[in-house]
């Protein structure tokens, strides 16, 4: 576990002990958590986080603007590799609407994140 003193501001409104509970969770809990709360918000009817990390990854910093979500991620390669994990990287996700009427989540890759960007 890190340092709480380095970590991040939990967003105004979020029950203390929830931000307490969620703060003592390792990072494979974390990930759980994210996806319980996706699938809360869809049981509520609520619109889904376009957001989802795959296996080799870890998502940083997911901050919501109009428009489009920005992601900063870090990925690990195969075992081995001194140089894991690679990034951070700046990434605006959109939804783009199909001719078909449904929507797919489109990853723009903004370029390398450097220092506390």
């Amino acid at each position: 576990m890190t340092d709480s003193s380095e970590g991040p501001t939990p967003p105004e409104g979020l029950p203390s002990n929830v931000v307490d509970a969620l703060t003592d969770c390792s990072p494979g809990a974390l990930r759980k958590a994210i996806v319980h709360a996706q699938e809360l918000l869809h049981y509520h009817g609520e619109a889904e986080l376009p957001v989802t990390a795959e296996g080799n990854e870890d998502i940083i910093r997911v901050t919501e603007h109009e428009g489009y979500t920005e992601v900063v991620k870090e990925f690990r390669c195969a075992d081995g590799c001194d140089d894991c994990p690679h990034g951070p990287y700046l990434y605006h996700v959109t939804e783009e609407p199909q001719p078909d009427g449904s929507r797919k989540v489109h990853w723009s890759f903004v370029g390398a994140v450097k220092g506390s960007e």
